[in-house]
């Protein structure tokens, strides 16, 4: 069973350095494909978008994929795909071959999202069965943070060899930079190679799913499958179970029949409420707040450096507090660990959201002056004493702070600047930064006309149009470590229930009939609700500040603490088949 665990944690490995990887590699991608290869800003952004619409897609067919080449072969699949778009990536020479290794990449995470859950649940013995839910979360964790130190250790060698350029011609000194990029972000690809071959050669020795092949008539090699992980008396008691599940209607007319819809009304229970716990878990703001920690921090007093090593803090605290989960989870049950997460949350977000109240009501409205300094739909300005003054605020006071927030028609951005920053940065709104070019996502959905993403034709000729432009004192340090310290609670409660018990939730809940298919739709649900909080996260502080973002996740997340209150039913110890009853005699 130790092998097993260790195939599957690799598969939340590969799910975290999927997500995470592009971070570090960005910039230097950015600064050396846009000269040699000269990729548009369009293209970059079809680079970057190539790996949601990748999973996004796989996501889709997933579920039917395992039920068609059976579990043990999607995983494999999902490995062979993410271990060939390393290569791929990383000796490509133009656009395409990073397109479309970014594509497999994200058709390789969205495949380990479903199968890899779904292999455990229908694996592990009902008392292990946490635990192998919450070891995928915690290598999912530790893969964000080895993208993230990968990205740091490339980004010392850039500046190593920057430095040793300086005493170089100009020339020289250009091709050396250019030469250190270029091998930085071909290097972060290249050591994602190993963990992509650990999976993928892993995941060939594993056994096949005892359900699995039960549904297909194979019983003997069911009962192997079960004998691998467990003794041989529950080995046949629990094949019994499964037998009885799948019996033909005419023995057991209350049994499921394989014609039976996934909309049936025995399935609709477990699957709505998957469906609602996935989408819940996003709209807690998890991954807003560990994408925008760091201008949280600032937002709230905390200087650059500061945040930028809270936010490695926070994602090692992440990790931590998820190992405290995979001790927890088959002691004390997924609906405590639920409850005690989300309450959790609740109350840093809270905390977070009051904290930021107390600051931005102080803020003083410059708007009308910002607005009369547009020219030719663009604005520029420095936040110096000059303007400070030219704003009302006193010359000798307080460092202030700046918060506008602009339009482009549907387009819009939130830029700040503080008035202790040492560079004074130009704070420059123009359309060329505003208005994103098109994505591959935009128009793939906007084929669909389900388009949920603004239409670049609609910002091409709208006015500049400043949205809100407020300046209020900086924020004292000690208040931006009252809302690091609400942070930590908040990654720490997230990570010790919702982080682990999401995926026991998607992959528990569902009957084996609809398992497969089931947990495709519900991990969909959840990459959306994602996808649209991360759409508006901007907008929405910009328009009406932090403070009603943390306390709109906080009214979420309470909703999230009642269903798992009321409406979850606690699976610790339960056979799939128990719980599958437990719906049955609800419906």
């Amino acid at each position: 069973m130790g092998f097993l665990l260790f195939i599957a944690g690799m598969g939340g490995l590969l799910y975290g350095i999927d997500v995470g990887i592009i971070a570090g590699a960005l910039p230097y991608l950015e600064s050396t494909a846009s000269v040699a290869w000269r990729l548009s800003a369009q293209q970059l952004s079809f680079i970057v978008a190539a790996v949601l619409l990748g999973s996004v897609l796989s996501s889709l067919f997933a579920g039917a994929l395992a039920d068609w080449i059976g579990r043990r072969w999607a995983m494999v699949l999902s490995g062979v795909l993410f271990t060939l778009s390393i290569p791929l990536i990383a000796l490509a020479d133009g656009y395409l071959p990073l397109l479309l290794g970014r594509l497999l990449q994200g058709v390789s995470g969205g495949l380990i999202g479903v199968i890899v859950p779904l292999y455990l649940a229908e694996c592990l013995h009902a008392r292990q069965r946490g635990r192998g839910a919450a070891l995928f979360q915690l290598l999912l964790t530790i893969g964000l943070v080895a993208a993230a130190v990968i990205g740091l250790m490339q980004a010392n060698s850039v500046e190593a060899a920057t430095a040793a350029a300086q005493h170089l011609a100009e020339v020289e000194r250009t091709a050396a930079v250019f030469a250190a990029k270029d091998h930085a972000w071909r290097s972060i690809f290249w050591w994602c190679l190993t963990p992509g071959l650990v999976f993928t050669l892993g995941a060939l020795l594993l056994a096949e799913s005892p359900r699995w092949l039960a549904q297909r008539g194979r019983m003997e090699e069911a009962r192997t499958a079960l004998l691998r992980t467990r003794p041989a008396d529950e080995a046949e008691a629990e094949l019994h179970e499964i037998q009885q599940v799948l019996a033909p209607a005419a023995s057991n007319p209350s049994a499921p029949r394989a014609s039976d819809p996934l909309f049936s009304r025995r399935y609709l229970l477990p699957f709505l409420l998957a469906c609602l716990i996935l989408a819940l878990n996003q709209a807690t703001g998890i991954n807003s707040v560990l994408a925008y920690v760091v201008n949280i921090l600032n937002q709230a007093g905390l200087p650059g450096a500061t945040a930028n090593t809270a936010d490695v803090a926070l994602k090692v605290l992440n990790a931590a507090m998820t190992i405290v989960a995979v001790v927890l989870v088959d002691r004390k049950g997924r609906k405590f660990l639920l409850m005690l997460g989300t309450a959790g949350i609740v109350t840093a977000l809270v905390a977070a959201g009051l904290l930021f109240r107390s600051v931005e009501g102080e803020q003083r409205d410059v708007r009308p002056m910002l607005q009369a300094r547009i020219q030719s739909d663009n604005l520029s300005l420095r936040l110096d004493q000059a303007t400070l003054q030219s704003f009302g605020a006193s010359a000798n006071g307080a460092p202030r702070q700046l918060t506008v927030a602009y339009s482009y028609g549907p387009f819009t951005n939130v830029q700040t600047r503080r008035s202790d920053d040492t560079a004074l940065p130009l704070l420059n709104v123009s359309r060329e930064d505003t208005v994103q070019p098109d994505s591959v996502i935009g128009v793939f959905f906007r084929k669909l006309h389900l388009n949920p993403f603004a239409d670049p034709a609609e910002g091409a000729n709208a006015p500049l149009r400043i949205e809100r432009a407020d300046i209020a004192a900086v924020p004292p340090a000690s208040h931006g470590w009252w809302v690091a310290l609400a942070m930590c609670l908040f990654v720490a409660s997230f990570a010790v229930g919702p982080g682990v018990c999401v995926w026991l939730a998607l992959s528990e809940l569902m009957p084996t009939r609809i398992r497969s298919n089931g947990m495709s739709i519900a991990l969909l649900v959840n990459q959306f609700v994602s996808t649209m909080i991360a759409a508006t996260f901007l907008p929405t502080v910009g328009q009406y500040g932090y403070g009603t973002m943390f306390l709109g996740w906080a009214g979420a997340t309470l909703l999230y603490f009642l269903t798992a209150a009321f409406l979850l039913p606690e699976t610790k110890g339960k056979t799939l088949e128990e719980i599958e009853a437990h719906f049955a005699r609800k419906g």
